[in-house]
């Protein structure tokens, strides 16, 4: 049966999630389609209306309506109600069920390459809406301490409250602070979209080292200034398409009870950014 899915945001245009998910359908002989919807902000409620009329599958939510979605949910799983936020829906038979794959997929890559969180010091630059998933992750993998970096104080200084909330032990320091503690950090991680436009690196890389671990979540483009610089300091990078992947792979499973074809996931998205 052929089933529709889609992402929902704005902007939407340069969303990756349609070419990912389609190349997953076609390897899987699955006759399904994926499609970007864009939803400005304000109308969210008569969207989900629309989509609850083509009777729409599942459906992926990103920028601005990552924490107003949970309105419109009829179930929700715990992730969501910790991070506050959701990005993935299940619609069975017009009962909308909430995930939240942001913690899974920012957690995989790491995993992945058999790195250790436990114990360990961790720099986390950005307050966002990422953070609190990157955070809850942290907590959640035992971390020593989370060290938040912000622009705005006041951002950084809720996250951290949150952070404690939750059990985490938590520093909220400027940048200038900042870029003398960073060789005391196993984990740099950049939550910010510093990095899009080619900016150069939020934070110095001079004291970068070989045991060093960068994870940017930013993925396009790939190699950021912080990835370039991070590279030629020995540093273990870890790219931000990596967490999109394993989001849309978590996402896909959810809605086809199956595993994801990774690979070909993986290779959509690299053909494509």
């Amino acid at each position: 049966m052929a089933n529709t899915y889609a992402v929902i945001g704005d902007p939407i245009d340069h969303s990756l999630s349609p070419n990912i998910h389609n190349a997953a359908f076609r390897q899987l002989g699955l006759d399904h389609t994926y499609i970007a919807y864009r939803i400005p902000v304000g109308e969210l409620s008569a969207g989900i209306g629309a989509l609850k009329k083509i009777k729409i599958s599942g459906f992926n939510v990103t920028i601005p309506h990552k924490i107003e979605m949970m309105k419109f949910l009829d179930e929700m799983d715990t992730t969501c109600k910790v991070i506050g936020a959701v990005n993935t829906v299940l619609n069975e038979d017009g009962k909308l069920k909430g995930y939240n794959t942001d913690m899974i997929g920012f957690l995989d890559p790491i995993k992945k390459r058999n790195l250790t969180i436990k114990d360990s010091q961790v720099m986390l630059l950005g307050a966002g809406g990422a953070a609190r998933a990157i955070v809850t992750a942290m907590v959640k993998e035992k971390a020593h301490k989370i060290t938040i970096v912000n622009r705005t104080l006041e951002n950084a200084n809720k996250l951290a409250e949150f952070a404690k909330k939750i059990g985490g032990n938590v520093d909220v320091v400027s940048l200038q602070e900042a870029n003398e503690l960073i060789s005391e950090h196993k984990f740099i991680i950049n939550s910010t979209s510093i990095g899009m436009k080619d900016e150069p690196s939020p934070i110095s890389t001079d004291s970068i080292n070989e045991n060093s671990i960068i994870y940017d979540i930013v993925y396009q483009p790939m190699n950021t200034d912080l990835i370039k610089k991070s590279k030629e300091m020995g540093a273990t990078v870890i790219y931000g398409y990596e967490m999109l992947l394993s989001q849309a792979a978590c996402s896909f499973e959810i809605w086809h009870k199956t595993e994801a074809p990774y690979d070909v996931m993986k290779k959509a998205l690299l053909g494509g950014v």
